[in-house]
């Protein structure tokens, strides 16, 4: 069986709620389960948080992104397609530079991309900080690295939300929020949308509707990034 395929069972399996009494995924205990190295695969949130430290550097320790949004937010994405973009990095199929040294099974195990992608997904990331924010600057830090901060983006918002609502809805949810396997795009950095975009146009990164994406003009784009930028309101 491929890869991909098993990694698609087995989160189909873990993410439907089937757990034991003891806390231990049902699915992880059944026959048909993911097997790493001869054993069924059973979540380790401490090893997920020990491999988040690596991805921390970029992505921030929760997964809400940095380096002004070249980084994308990885918080609350789904588990499975997590796990299949990480697959990709690893067999190059999707090329990133800064994924090289961490997309090889000697520093991130099968375990550790189940493990650390079930951790992602797990988190809820607020979109606005709280009104009370500590007066302490390191508690008002700790508090922070929770709040997602998309900056509005110039353009006008309503060509956006058309274009969006005929081009973008159909596989990204109508309010952006994505599905099983179509990442979000509301509450995601500006900066890496649009990095993806160019990827997909120069033919770096495969995208399913390619002839859409070549009839847009950049005003579309700038309309739709103004659009998208306003959904975390």
């Amino acid at each position: 069986m491929r890869p991909e395929l098993r990694l698609g069972l087995a989160f189909a399996a873990l993410f439907w709620g089937l757990a034991s009494p003891g806390g231990t995924p049902v699915a992880a205990q059944e026959a048909g389960a993911v097997m790493i190295k001869g054993k069924p695969y059973v979540y380790d949130p401490d090893n997920a948080k020990d491999v988040m430290r690596t991805c921390a550097g970029c992505h921030g320790d929760l997964g809400a992104g940095g380096g002004g949004g070249v980084y994308p937010r990885l918080g609350g994405l789904n588990a499975d397609y997590l796990a299949e973009q990480f697959h990709k990095f690893k067999t190059r199929e999707r090329e990133n530079i800064p994924m090289i040294p961490f997309a090889v099974d000697r520093e991130v195990s099968e375990q550790d991309v189940l493990d650390v992608t079930r951790f992602l997904s797990e988190i809820k990331l607020d979109t606005k900080p709280p009104a009370d924010l500590p007066a302490d600057g390191y508690a008002r830090l700790q508090v922070m690295k929770r709040v997602l901060v998309i900056p509005h983006e110039p353009g006008d918002v309503a060509a956006g939300k058309a274009f969006f609502a005929q081009d973008c809805a159909p596989c990204h949810g109508r309010n952006g929020e994505g599905r099983v396997k179509r990442p979000p795009l509301a509450a995601q950095h500006i900066p890496y949308l649009k990095a993806q975009v160019e990827s997909f146009l120069s033919g770096k990164r495969g995208h399913d509707d390619l002839e859409i994406l070549r009839a847009k003009t950049p005003a579309d784009w700038a309309n739709l990034w103004a659009f998208l930028s306003t959904l975390q309101d």
